[in-house]
């Protein structure tokens, strides 16, 4: 079930979307929540930007996030930092 594409209905920002995709209806909805939450503090922060702007700066800073967690995730799988997690 997990290779079943579904359809999902979003909200994001202002506009109407339907995403289609593997994951979980709740997973998109989940994504859904943060993406708008992410987007509603920018907004704040930077009330002259237009919307392209802010989806840009949310697209960036959410990239940013995955490559620290990427690299974090790399860094505690490298073969020596296994090494000390086993106790060899």
């Amino acid at each position: 079930m997990a290779d079943e594409k579904r359809r999902y209905r979003a909200r994001l920002g202002d506009r109407d979307f339907t995403i289609v995709g593997n994951s979980s209806i709740e997973h998109m909805a989940a994504v859904t929540k943060k993406l708008n939450d992410e987007l509603d503090q920018i907004q704040k922060l930077a009330p002259k930007l237009s919307r392209q702007d802010q989806a840009l700066l949310l697209a960036f800073n959410s990239i940013s996030d995955q490559l620290k967690i990427q690299n974090e995730l790399e860094e505690l799988t490298a073969p020596d930092n296994i090494d000390l997690i086993d106790g060899e």
